[in-house]
């Protein structure tokens, strides 16, 4: 048994786990909890080698979403909806598919990926593993912090969740999160899930879903133009499959936000929103 590291917003109502994206941490809810805690209980979890959690090898699927269970166990939360961002919202599906007696409904924010044949797939690749477990000097933090200002992060939450989502060094520099060994195994896994197809993927997830896409691409960055092209090319089809199942599956919700990628940072107002009232329209 792994228990993973959980903050209890406290709140009083329908019961919400929080999971977050893949390199970040449970403090990158801080905004949207606070908002969601007027008419929910919620807890948010950080995810196996992230933040305060301990790592597991090898980081699959099934193992991560058993840990959630026994950590969701020991806080005494019986039943939730769980709500993922990015690689927490694939692990969001993925525990409502492994618990369908403990999963209300699950909400996936932005959390689609793609095949290893998918073209562009591997540099992409590259690019998120280039950074992972790395030490990074002791201005990191002040670099993400501007890097946020991109997308209209305020710089008091973006330095929160850069500080929370890697650990520091006694020498002054950061020890980026997850260590490369579970990187490698985290890609892995997402690809394995994305190869299926975002129709297949969600075959035999019976719950209520609410599927959520950002509504805005990620500012440009200098020599990056390429991925703004590999991006739009695979919203797009995320998109289309999505409009189909809607009309085809009554338990599939699917919205857009206005906001990019890192939506519960840059617009939690927007999120908490959405989610709340996702879960008002739930049946008893």
């Amino acid at each position: 048994m792994t228990l993973l590291h959980a903050h209890d917003h406290g709140g009083d109502g329908p019961q919400l786990v929080l999971l977050h994206g893949y390199s970040r941490s449970l403090t990158d809810w801080d905004a949207a909890a606070a908002l969601l805690t007027a008419g929910h209980r919620v807890l948010a979890v950080n995810l196996p080698g992230h933040g305060r959690s301990p790592g597991i090898s090898p980081w699959i699927i099934p193992t991560v979403v058993r840990d959630i269970a026994d950590t969701l166990d020991a806080q005494g939360v019986p039943e939730a909806v769980v709500v993922g961002h990015s690689l927490g919202g694939l692990v969001a599906v993925e525990y409502a598919r492994a618990n369908p007696d403990r999963a209300r409904a699950a909400v996936n924010l932005d959390g689609f990926w793609w095949g290893r044949e998918y073209p562009g797939a591997e540099r992409v690749s590259e690019g998120l593993l280039a950074s992972a477990g790395t030490i990074a000097p002791p201005e990191y933090i002040e670099e993400q912090v501007i890097n946020a200002a991109r997308f209209g992060i305020p710089a008091d939450r973006a330095e929160a969740a850069a500080r929370a989502a890697a650990r520091p060094l006694p020498d002054g520099k950061w020890q980026t999160l997850p260590r490369r060994a579970e990187a490698l195994e985290i890609v892995d896994e997402l690809h394995r899930l994305g190869a299926l197809g975002v129709t297949t993927w969600l075959d035999g997830v019976d719950c209520p879903l609410l599927l959520v896409q950002a509504g805005r691409r990620l500012p440009p960055a200098p020599g990056m133009e390429w991925f703004d092209d590999f991006s739009a090319r695979f919203a797009q089809g995320v998109s289309d499959e999505l409009a189909v199942l809607s009309r085809t599956r009554p338990t599939i919700s699917v919205n857009r936000i206005d906001a990019t990628h890192p939506m519960i940072l840059e617009t939690p107002e927007a999120v908490a929103t959405l989610v709340a009232g996702f879960v008002q329209r739930l049946p008893d």
